[in-house]
């Protein structure tokens, strides 16, 4: 009865069943031991379906299986199951504890597939978390060895991406982004085992969102959410796969949707993936930080935390929505310190430009737009030029260079236009507003926030809409400003620098400093030009000259 139980489980494993398998394995197990390859089928088995306790105590079993039957390599492979499956929900002691028992066992096998699959753990995916060296293209190729010597395609098609990952972050975006394109048409054109073609599309999806390749992100979610169809009842890539839907639904402009699939997540994967779960919750921070739904984005960023996720450069960006602005700064420069690399160190000096000019710390805003053109011009994707032609033409207006501010953000307009993301370009429509009046151009102001404007209020964006409308003939904002700013506003209108409006209202130039950054915030504007312009059209100016 149980060698039936057993061939129908096997069957049931090999088309992805995993329901049939693990009620079958568990069925002949009960009636006799197991052998120690199906006892791990059954592991696997229970892990494509969220049991990860009953995932791990099987595959305990098989190790010791394994053992007993003199087979210290397949050993080996259950520890390395273990490990992961340990280090995915967070407990990396015990993990880190069987990994170095797979590798003891394997010291006396140096030339087996079980090999390969603890280069790549140990060697690839761990050198891939800080800086990148040309070790880590080495280890790739020692994975591609093993995997060719013992046909072993799953090998191969991991050292196909681990050397495209280790070329992206060092720099040769092209040669890297073309090999990472190669393992995922493995993934859907090849026999590989699902865990380790998960592994290959949660390295894609990684690759194109911290280069902002949306075109790439794009293009890969329909063919992988075919592929991941395919895997009945797969518990933790169905939540892996919404984290990146959610990031492109965000990218496109479907903010609801997007929130929908993150919180999903965070409820999915919170017992078996870490990781992704802080990234879900950092998501659902970052679209409510959006909405202007600041006390549930500042839970959700703590939650975010809590799991090990740095809130940064989210939290800053929130912090500077509330008029925190020294803290803001604070945090970012913490976090631009301890960035590991370059793609990392990225969005923060984004954030940093955004928090400095509204902080009026114009020469800080203009340090982290040149990191931002440095490291767009190092790796070269679209996305990363038009961020760099945006913070530029921040930067500018702040400047009140205006010719020059306006031919950066026109050439932003252009590439996020091509890429449709709509909320990055309503932006770069409102930073062209505001250069439009600064020159004169009122037709062509309005006409920038008018269609800035449609757009945020289509996303729901209301902090952002109720800045460009602050500038609009329907909006009168000097209705928003305090009696104190309105008197700050019409000294610098006239040409008062900090010291002199300090000296001639009796307050603090730190004082003068924060009433300017909330007047900017309240108008929508960056640039001192931008704000006498407006104290000049609402009559905010005294007819008598200081």
């Amino acid at each position: 009865m149980s060698a039936t139980l057993v061939t129908a489980a096997r069957t049931a494993y090999q088309r992805r069943d995993w329901h049939a398998a693990r009620e079958g394995f568990t069925k002949a197990e009960a009636q006799e031991d197991l052998a120690a390859e199906d006892t791990f089928l059954l592991a696997d088995a229970a892990w494509w379906l969220g049991e990860v306790e009953e995932s791990l105590a099987a595959a305990e079993r098989a190790y010791r299986r394994y053992l007993e039957g003199d087979l210290p390599a397949r050993a080996a492979m259950a520890a390395i199951h273990i490990a992961v499956d340990l280090l995915l929900r967070g407990d990396t002691v015990l993990g880190s504890g069987w990994l170095s028992r797979a590798q003891r066992l394997l010291d006396d096998h140096p030339d087996c597939a079980e090999r390969g699959y603890l280069m790549y753990i140990l060697e690839v995916e761990a050198g891939l978390g800080g800086p990148v060296g040309d070790d880590v293209v080495a280890s790739a190729a020692g994975v591609a060895d093993l995997g060719r010597r013992h046909n072993d395609a799953n090998l191969v098609a991991l050292s196909i991406v681990g050397h495209g990952r280790a070329l992206v972050k060092q720099g040769r975006t092209t040669e890297g982004l073309s090999l990472l394109d190669e393992a995922m048409v493995a993934v859907l054109t090849e026999d590989l085992h699902p865990t380790w073609a998960g592994n290959i599309y949660c390295h894609l999806m990684a690759a194109c969102h911290e280069l902002g390749d949306v075109r790439r992100l794009v293009s890969w979610t329909a063919p992988t959410t075919q592929w991941l169809d395919s895997l009945p009842a797969a518990v933790l890539f169905t939540g892996i796969c919404r984290v990146h839907r959610s990031q492109v639904l965000q990218a496109s402009g479907g903010w609801s949707e997007a929130e929908t699939e993150a919180a999903k997540v965070c409820a999915d994967l919170e017992h078996l993936h870490v990781a992704s779960a802080a990234e879900a919750h950092y998501q659902v921070a970052e679209l409510r930080r959006l909405r202007g739904e600041y006390d549930d984005a500042d839970v959700a960023y703590e939650q975010a935390r809590a799991r090990g996720r740095d809130p940064q450069p989210g939290l800053a960006l929130l912090q500077c929505a509330r008029g925190q602005h020294d803290a803001a700064l604070a945090g970012l420069t913490i976090a631009v310190g301890s960035a590991v690399d370059a793609l990392r160190r990225l969005p923060l000096r984004v954030a940093q430009v955004e928090v400095a000019l509204a902080a009026g710390e114009v020469q800080v805003a203009e340090q982290a737009a040149t990191d931002v053109a440095g490291i767009a011009a190092r790796y070269a994707t679209s996305g990363f030029t038009a961020t760099a032609h945006a913070t530029r033409g921040a930067v500018y207006l702040a400047q009140d260079r205006l010719e020059e501010a306006v031919g950066e953000l026109r050439e932003a307009h252009r590439l996020w236009s091509e890429l449709g993301v709509p909320y990055e370009l309503a932006r770069v429509q409102a930073l062209l507003g505001r250069a439009c009046q600064a020159l004169g151009d009122l037709d062509g102001a309005r006409r920038e926030r008018a269609a800035a404007q449609r757009v945020f209020a289509e996303l729901g964006a209301v902090g952002d809409l109720e800045q460009v409308t602050a500038l609009d003939g329907t909006s009168r904002g000097a209705g928003k400003l305090t009696p104190r700013e309105v008197e700050v506003l019409a000294v610098v209108a006239l040409g008062g620098t900090n010291r002199e409006v300090a000296a001639e209202l009796f307050i603090s130039r730190k004082t003068v400093a924060r009433h300017l950054s909330s007047i900017f915030a309240k108008l929508g504007c960056s640039s001192r030009t931008a704000a006498t312009a407006y104290a000049f059209e609402q009559g905010l100016v005294p007819r008598s000259p200081r």
